[in-house]
Formats: C-alpha cells, sequence, structure tokens
C-alpha cells in the first residue's frame, strides 16, 4: 500500500496536469501567444497548491520546490498549444479537466493539512481552498468572473471531496481508498452540476419564479 506521502504526490502531479490542461485550453481559446499559454498552465495549476503549502507552514511550496510540477505543467501546456484542434474535439474539455483537478487538488490538500496536524474542520476547507486556487487565478488573469463565484456547486463540490477524505481517515480507513472516493465524489458532482445546470441561488434573482 502506497504512503501517505506517495499518495499526495500522485494526487498533486495528476491534479497539476489536468489542471494545467484546462489553463492552457482556455489560452489557447483566447488565443494568447506560447508564454501565454504556459504561464497560463502554470499559474492554474499550481496556485492552489502553493496557498495550501504556504498556509500550513510547508516552504517553500512543494510546486516551486520539486521540478517534476513544473515539467509536468510546461508539458501540458506544450501538448495543449500544439494539438489544440484534437483536445477540442473531446467533449467540454475545460470543464473536464478543471472538475478532475479539482477533485484531485481538494483531496490531496485536505490528506496534508491533516498531516501537518490541522483540525479536521479546518483541514477539509483548506482542501476546498487548495482545489478553487488554480481556477480562480486562472479566471482572473483572463479577466474574467472566477468560476467558483459564478455559483455551479464548484467550491461546494471542493469541500464535499475534501470531507469524504477527513471523514475517512477519522474513522480510520485506508487513505488510497478515501482520497479516491473524494475526487471521484467532486468530479460527478462538479460534472452533474455543469450538465444539469445545479447551482446555488443567485443575487438579484426572483425566487418566486
Amino acid at each position: 500500500m502506497p504512503s501517505s506521502e506517495v499518495l499526495l504526490l500522485i494526487a498533486d502531479l495528476v491534479g497539476t496536469f489536468v489542471f494545467a490542461l484546462s489553463g492552457a485550453t482556455v489560452a489557447t481559446r483566447k488565443q494568447l501567444d506560447l508564454f501565454g499559454v504556459l504561464v497560463l498552465s502554470f499559474a492554474a495549476s499550481s496556485a492552489g497548491g502553493i496557498c495550501r503549502d504556504v498556509l500550513i507552514g510547508a516552504t517553500p511550496p512543494a510546486a516551486l520546490r520539486d521540478w517534476r510540477y513544473l515539467a509536468v505543467a510546461m508539458g501540458a501546456g506544450l501538448i495543449t498549444f500544439f494539438w489544440a484542434p484534437l483536445i477540442e474535439r473531446m467533449k467540454t474539455p475545460v470543464r473536464m479537466f478543471d472538475a478532475a483537478g479539482l477533485g484531485l487538488f481538494a483531496v490531496a490538500g485536505a490528506q496534508k493539512a491533516l498531516d501537518y496536524g490541522l483540525n479536521p474542520v479546518m483541514a477539509a476547507l483548506l482542501g476546498m481552498l487548495t482545489g478553487i486556487g488554480g481556477g480562480m487565478l486562472r479566471d482572473v488573469l483572463l479577466a474574467d468572473v472566477p468560476m467558483v463565484l459564478r455559483a455551479d456547486l464548484y467550491a461546494i463540490a471542493a469541500l464535499a471531496g475534501a470531507t469524504v477524505v477527513v471523514v475517512g481517515i477519522a474513522l480510520g480507513l485506508p487513505s488510497a481508498a478515501v482520497m479516491f472516493a473524494g475526487a471521484l465524489l467532486c468530479f460527478v458532482l462538479r460534472m452533474l452540476a455543469v450538465r444539469r445546470g445545479w447551482h446555488l441561488p443567485v443575487a438579484g434573482t426572483d425566487r418566486n419564479k
């Protein structure tokens, strides 16, 4: 059974890759140049993890200390830049990659927070923050309203995934199992919200309609 440290590294690197694909795909749609695509790849894939590590005192952050994070992000950016038409032919590529990265980062953030001694409630919240951080920075850099602020159960899905990890670890369940379950729950909730239009109440709307 892989150790918690190995599981965290795997979840972080896979999450980095899919979030980098998300950032790079949006960048190609906005017709950014190669440098812009690579910047968006790194920003989208690393912001959440960097924020998490700084808050729990794991400094320098893993994304800045370990060359593999940068290599994975740049690789995803280059793949997207040169094969954008192929990626675009996939159904809802940006939101699919974003949902996958959201789930992976949410569970990795919660697990790492627990490893650093945070209480379960704060670990779940930090897992959520880890998941939403990259997407927020991606949208801000492109002058869009961050997706997390536009309902669609974005942050709620991340919090649900992180909560599965916290509860599972408290019950003594294997880390690999609870991380997989949490990431899967987050991904499914997010994609269902996208496909079925689930969202939280929106300010300024008539709730009686």
